[in-house]
């Protein structure tokens, strides 16, 4: 019986490393765009059913995968589910350029869940030698076959193994990204990642130094004790955690966040931010910040304090620019009503609306078709709570930068 993983069956797969798989899987990348049933009726004039599928496959993850890996991407191979949990390249190459500088050179690293390979490219591009494993024989091949298609086979090996069974006293450096999906779908529970978390706390006790890729949301009481969790967010949407152990983790910093493509880093330095009345400004901190709890430490940045102790709403009276917050311009601060919402709307002629919402149960879908909206200008709403209390806060828009 052949081994499959959504859709992408393990000997079609190798077939289209073959001369014959790759030009059947040029033709399928020049049909992209096309028709599947008229796509799949030309192939099949040359090639049969199996490589057919595989190839109209492989082109369309391609085709999806630029977003992921740009150009390398049509060099690259996928699966369904391998794709969607791999890492952006941009944060594959932060993560493995920070790993370098902070510890020997050219090191030899352990890819202890490799998936499709995302990572180990990174890695390899920045000089280290990688041994990556993966219990799935059809994503290992397509990791060796993604290491070979973009010249890293020099730097690259891959077998099928369990990650229990990895040995990181022999390397460098440890990486693992568990699995984060079970048959159910995607898992948030630490618990029942692939390995679990108390497997993969066993392989970083006895590993040097120590990078973990995990969920932004994981809870901060799995977080090993001496590590540094840092949140990466790209283009202002919080991708991933990295636990850092050993030579990675930085000296002083137990929480960091990142902005990329910019490279910006904050750190933690304990700041505790006042609370106070509305400025003429809110800023809202980038999720990385919120995440890596450095909503102090923006606040500072930009002058600024809290509209309210337990909600990441920072106000401030002086227009400040930082790449850690979005600022817009507070009009009114109201307590929340839709009747008094929708009368000071309709007075500022307001038609169109961001709505943003913190800390509060409104449905806002709902509420934009309840606010009946009627006018030519545009606005920025946020729902919150100010001092525990239900409030909206009306914004002109950002003017563009």
């Amino acid at each position: 019986m052949p081994l499959t993983s959504c859709d992408v069956d393990l000997d079609a797969f190798n077939e289209l490393l073959t001369p014959r798989g790759r030009r059947a899987l040029a033709e399928a990348g020049e049909l992209a765009g096309a028709d599947p049933v008229a796509a799949a009726t030309r192939l099949r004039r040359t090639y049969d059913a199996a490589l057919t599928s595989a190839a109209l496959t492989q082109a369309g993850l391609r085709e999806r995968a630029t977003a992921k890996f740009g150009e390398d991407a049509r060099l690259m191979y996928f699966t369904p589910h391998g794709l969607e949990q791999a890492t952006r390249a941009e944060v594959a190459g932060h993560r493995a350029a920070r790993l370098v500088a902070a510890g020997v050179p050219e090191p030899r690293v352990v890819d202890a869940c490799c998936g499709i390979g995302g990572d180990l490219v990174a890695l390899a591009r920045a000089g280290c030698t990688v041994e990556a494993v993966d219990t799935d024989p059809l994503t290992a091949a397509v990791a060796r076959a993604n290491a070979e298609a973009l010249g890293l086979g020099g730097r690259v090996t891959v077998r099928v193994a369990d990650a229990a069974g990895v040995e990181p006293e022999r390397y460098d450096v440890l990486f693992a990204d568990p699995a984060r999906r079970t048959s159910r779908g995607r898992t948030f529970d630490p618990m029942a990642y692939s390995p679990p978390w108390p497997v993969v706390l066993d392989l970083v006790s006895r590993a040097r130094t120590a990078c973990l890729k995990v969920a932004p949301g994981i809870p901060y009481t799995f977080i090993p004790e001496g590590a540094e969790a840092e949140w990466v967010s790209f283009k202002g949407e919080v991708k991933e955690a990295t636990l850092w152990t050993g030579q990675g983790a930085g000296r002083h910093a137990d929480r960091r966040a990142t902005l990329l493509p910019g490279g910006h880093t904050l750190t933690a330095a304990g700041v505790l931010a006042a609370v106070g009345p509305a400025g003429r400004y809110v800023y809202e901190p980038d999720g990385a910040a919120i995440r890596a709890h450095l909503v102090g430490e923006v606040a500072e940045l930009v002058g600024g304090r809290l509209l309210d102790p337990m909600i990441a709403y920072i106000t401030g009276d002086d227009p400040v620019d930082t790449p850690w917050a979005a600022r817009y311009e507070i009009d009114d601060v109201l307590p929340f009503s839709l009747k008094k919402l929708r009368v000071a709307l309709r007075e500022r002629k307001i038609g169109n609306v961001t709505i943003k919402k913190r800390a509060s149960a409104v449905d806002i879908e709902r509420l934009r078709s309840d606010l009946r909206l009627n006018g030519d200008r545009a606005a920025v709403i946020i729902l919150t709570r100010i001092l525990d209390k239900p409030s909206v806060i009306i914004c002109n828009p950002p003017s563009p930068r």
